[in-house]
């Protein structure tokens, strides 16, 4: 239940709406040129000819590439470019050439593939009930109703069941990149250490950096000479840059990161939540820069210095002296897993409320029998969590219970859970606070470089087979 970075729901609709709002769709159009024509997923009629002659066949649509065991169609790229291409021109990134666009969007839609297929095999999902709280939540936060923010979607020509499947979709990549990522990391008393002794002498020189990048992976265990071939890639964006190109339309035709598309736009971050290599590598330059390239575990990189400010590091300071409330709780979690449905687990869980509610059993002997996770052997207990220490679904649910209540069945990322509040308490922990934020921004900086190694390694062992003639 501990919480990742997760994705943000809000910014993935603001970009789906931004992605074709009328207005700013409108303006970028008059802006630009006309996009490159993209392949038509159905082919043309053929001319009309002699009655005696009979009718050419007609392609109805053409796989472009197997992934594993499924298949990637024309019509699928050709709905996917259309949608990218409002997006770029809505956010006023320049265009690549189509050529590049097209291969970059279809590697995208693979390793989105193979994904999809390894959540699957694995028995994650987002049912409908899950997925209508996180639509609702996104509305609240556009400060919308439900009706209202379906008839913006509506009057920005986003067809809401396609909006429904692209967040279903985004919850549960990232449900799988929490099991397989963030599970994996590790986070040592001395690194916190280390990290409070850099932060106290780096107060009054805190920053923030706007970052966009550029990454040309390299497989893992890659020859000497697809390194060779992935470091000419490189060279190749970079004389692009130097040459005048801009740096986003670059990053969309060369780059394998998940921003490639967005221009490499990394956002906002404090220097602390950002790799190390990449501080370093814009520590002298002026906003605008660009790095030289830059080599790590992962591939090369091409980072640039869009902006920079001073960090609020007052303000952060004053919120890990105040006092702050902590809850001491405990759970029964069951896992959806290909043998137990969502179904199942809640209706498992509320067997087991229903036990707890007739005092036939007690919670902690029904969390040593049923919990599915390492806290099974303390009784579900979980020790004094903080606000932020766990997943939104399952602190709302918490922070809702009065000491002594038990919760209903409440789904979060990991699976259902029976919650129960033991106590509470309010204490000045500014020293535990502060190793708490230490450790958060850590897990931050780990969680992204983890993510792109195994992204890499998903890649790598993904079996792929191209059908279309020009790869």
């Amino acid at each position: 239940m501990r919480k990742t970075n997760q994705i943000q729901l809000a910014a993935i609709a603001f970009s789906l709406l931004s992605a074709t709002a009328g207005g700013a769709w409108a303006q970028a159009a008059s802006n630009q040129s006309a996009p490159p024509a993209v392949a038509p997923a159905v082919a043309p009629a053929p001319a009309v000819k002699p009655a005696a002659s009979k009718a050419a066949p007609q392609t109805v649509d053409a796989i472009v590439a197997v992934v594993n065991t499924d298949v990637i169609t024309q019509q699928e790229v050709a709905k996917r470019m259309n949608d990218v291409v409002q997006r770029m021109r809505a956010q006023k990134i320049e265009l690549p050439p189509v050529a590049e666009l097209q291969k970059q969007l279809l590697e995208r839609m693979i390793l989105e593939r193979a994904e999809v297929q390894l959540a699957k095999e694995n028995g994650l999902s987002v049912d409908d009930t899950m997925l209508d709280r996180a639509i609702s939540r996104i509305a609240e936060q556009n400060k919308l109703s439900m009706a209202d923010f379906q008839k913006q979607l509506a009057h920005d020509q986003i067809p809401y069941p396609a909006f429904r499947e692209e967040i279903r979709q985004e919850m549960l990549l990232q449900r799988l990149r929490e099991r397989e990522v963030d599970n994996k990391i590790q986070i040592s008393e001395s690194e916190v250490d280390n990290y409070i002794a850099a932060e106290s002498g780096n107060k009054q020189t805190a920053q923030e950096l706007d970052l966009a990048q550029i990454l040309i992976r390299v497989p893992e265990n890659a020859s000497a000479e697809q390194i060779a071939q992935r470091a000419k890639r490189a060279e190749e964006a970079m004389q692009q840059i130097k040459s005048g190109g801009n740096f986003a339309a670059v990053a969309a035709a060369y780059s394998d990161a998940s921003d490639a598309l967005t221009g490499g736009d990394m956002g906002w971050r404090t220097q602390d939540r950002l790799p190390a290599l990449f501080v370093e590598a814009v520590a002298n330059l002026n906003p605008g820069q660009t790095s030289s390239i830059l080599k790590s575990a992962n591939g090369f990189h091409i980072i640039k210095l869009v902006n920079k400010r001073a960090a609020a590091a007052a303000a952060s300071t004053d919120t890990a002296a105040a006092p702050i409330q902590q809850t001491h709780v405990r759970h029964i979690l069951i896992k959806v897993t290909p043998t137990v449905t969502a179904a199942e687990a809640r209706r498992r869980l509320a067997d087991l409320k229903e036990r707890l509610d007739n005092k036939a059993a007690t919670f902690e002997d029904l969390a040593k029998q049923y919990s599915n996770d390492l806290s099974a052997s303390k009784g579900g207990d979980l020790g004094w969590v903080y606000p932020g220490d766990t997943v939104p679904e399952f602190e709302r649910a918490m922070d809702a219970l009065k000491p002594g209540q038990i919760s209903d069945p409440i789904e979060s990322p990991f699976g259902y859970h029976l919650i129960e509040v033991v106590e509470r308490k309010t204490n000045d922990v500014s020293k535990e606070r502060q190793r708490l934020t230490a450790r958060m921004a850590i897990r931050e900086r780990k969680t992204e470089e983890a993510t792109n190694d195994w992204l890499r390694q998903l890649r790598d062992r993904t079996y792929v087979e191209y059908r279309n003639d020009d790869r």
